[in-house]
């Protein structure tokens, strides 16, 4: 069995993340990728009054139920098929449906919080730091969350001063320098996104031929 490639992709939010993975996917190719996105692994707050679930730090590590990202990671490393969580950012709470992902030669752990987690770290071999200016990841944060998770301009406002800015100043930015690559500007640095497809394809031919031999 072949060894899949891990790919680990962080960043702050509105970082251009998504972006970057957008642009690795076309170039490896959908059908060579799994993807485990970590918000995907929050943790259900069901059991909490809806006003509290509202002011709940989700940019802390221990939102993110992280011991099952990573089962689910080493199961797929073993050709194993497995079950992602659905998570509704409306309701804060788990979906009963899941998401099937199936082992792949490349695997993209992707999150704000990836590099800042040793046990996803050790699993990875490229790891990836997408970096863009505060004012720039603001903006793009207001306006996904308007769009995407029916927030309004303050409740997003009162979370960035609350936890978000916070969080990342004590989690995000020093695990920039756990990288092995910082990608400025996003997904319009097309020069190391290159260099970054030029390596997963090497490694991806390195773990074919020792597969073979």
């Amino acid at each position: 069995m072949q060894h899949p490639v891990i790919i680990g992709l962080a960043g702050g939010s509105g970082s251009g993340k998504t972006t970057v993975l957008r642009r690795i996917v076309k170039a490896i190719g959908s059908d060579k990728i799994a993807l485990l996105d970590h918000d995907a692994y929050y943790r259900d707050l069901s059991h909490l009054p809806i006003e509290e679930r509202s002011r709940f730090n989700f940019d802390h590590p221990d939102a993110l139920e992280t011991e099952l990202l990573c089962h689910h990671l080493d199961r797929l490393q073993q050709g194993e098929i497995v079950e992602k969580p659905v998570y509704n950012f409306k309701t804060h709470t788990r979906e009963e449906r899941t998401t099937r992902v199936y082992p792949r030669p490349v695997v993209i752990v992707e999150g704000i919080l990836v590099l800042a987690e040793d046990e996803l770290r050790e699993r990875m071999n490229i790891k990836i730091f997408v970096d863009a200016a505060d004012d720039i990841r603001l903006m793009r944060r207001i306006r996904r969350d308007l769009e995407e998770r029916g927030r309004t301009v303050d409740a997003v406002l009162r979370q960035y001063e609350r936890t978000v800015r916070p969080m990342h100043l004590e989690f995000v930015e020093p695990s920039k320098r756990r990288a092995d690559v910082i990608i400025p500007r996003g997904g319009h640095n097309q020069v190391a996104i290159q260099m970054v497809v030029a390596r997963i394809e090497l490694l991806l031919q390195h773990f074919q031929d020792h597969t073979a031999a």
